[in-house]
């Protein structure tokens, strides 16, 4: 059963844990503003702060692998109990010998791994090349199965940030060699997480902290002079107060695509990663998100009349 939940603009295809042993996977997408996570068939859970915004793109390395499953009893009743149901897919049959291979585990310690992929071709293909689910004796972890290294990788997939909003001073049209200040409106979290949970058995946990933003003025150094001590988000404009993140613009707009500069604003976030034991903190490379502004600029003219 798939369940589509909308959780802050995210939407997430969480199914439950597969009771046929088919595993799941996890793929993102971009569309628009918001980022786009699938897990299918997953034991994976997602939660935090970081769901719902921006993606930079991230994807996760590995296209399949196994996941940690039910113990040896669990696994025999839930495959018994779908015995008797109209539920039976992946080729079961209603007779014992269907049985047989969860009966032999009985009383032994130890856990059902299922196979899981990320949806793409790759992965479906090493899918198809894997046994749909394999015992494997307790701490242990068998040959391509997940390890922390990858939960952390898929949590940096899920993990996103906002959208910088431009704030402007001037902010409808600035002018040559006029000070324009550049700051981001409502910036709102700065620190933002997402935990990925495999429930019982392993968390990891990535997190993104707001670290810089940089502007690119949207024309060459002998139009514009960029000033750049901006720290994470920008210098708001003050009545008297030291100019040092914006841009000043030298020459006018009138001969641009447009008759505009197109300003460009780079929110810069540095991330973490923790796991749940085994895994040291690390550093992912930065997020980087961007958004624009058009920005008109115009030239004062200065009329000078003589007198006899």
């Amino acid at each position: 059963m798939i369940i589509n939940v909308t959780v802050a603009g995210l939407l997430l295809l969480a199914p439950g844990p597969q009771p046929d042993g088919g595993g799941g996977g996890v793929r993102t997408s971009q569309s628009g503003n918001t980022s786009r996570i699938e897990l299918y068939n997953s034991q994976i859970r997602l939660s935090g702060s970081g769901l719902g915004a921006k993606s930079d793109g991230y994807q996760v390395k590995r296209h399949c692998w196994y996941e940690p499953g039910n113990n040896a009893e669990d696994e025999l009743k839930f495959r018994t109990d779908r015995q008797n149901s109209a539920e039976r897919t992946w080729g079961e049959t209603p007779d014992d010998a269907y049985l047989d291979k969860y009966k032999d585990k009985e009383g032994q310690e130890g856990r059902w791994w299922h196979v899981a992929h990320d949806g793409t071709d790759a992965g479906v293909a090493c899918f198809g090349g894997m046994e749909p689910e394999i015992w494997v004796p307790p701490n242990t972890t068998p040959p391509n199965g997940i390890t922390m290294q990858e939960l952390l990788d898929i949590a940096r997939a899920a993990l996103t940030v906002p959208e910088p909003k431009i704030k402007l001073n001037p902010d409808v049209k600035s002018y040559v060699n006029l000070p324009t200040w550049v700051w981001l409106d409502d910036a709102g979290q700065t620190t933002r997480s997402v935990t990925a949970t495999i429930p019982g058995y392993m968390s990891a946990t990535v997190t993104a902290n707001l670290h810089d933003m940089t502007i690119k003025s949207g024309t060459t150094d002998d139009r514009a002079k960029v000033m750049t001590d901006c720290g994470p988000t920008g210098k708001p404009y003050t009545k008297g107060g030291e100019f040092t993140c914006g841009v000043q613009y030298l020459h006018a707009s009138v001969d641009q695509p447009r008759r505009v500069y197109e300003l460009t604003v780079t929110s810069v976030w540095e991330v973490t990663a923790q796991g749940q034991g085994g895994v040291a903190p690390f550093a992912y490379d930065p997020i980087q998100v961007g958004a624009t502004r058009d920005v008109e600029v115009g030239e004062v003219q200065s009329t000078v009349t003589g007198t006899d």
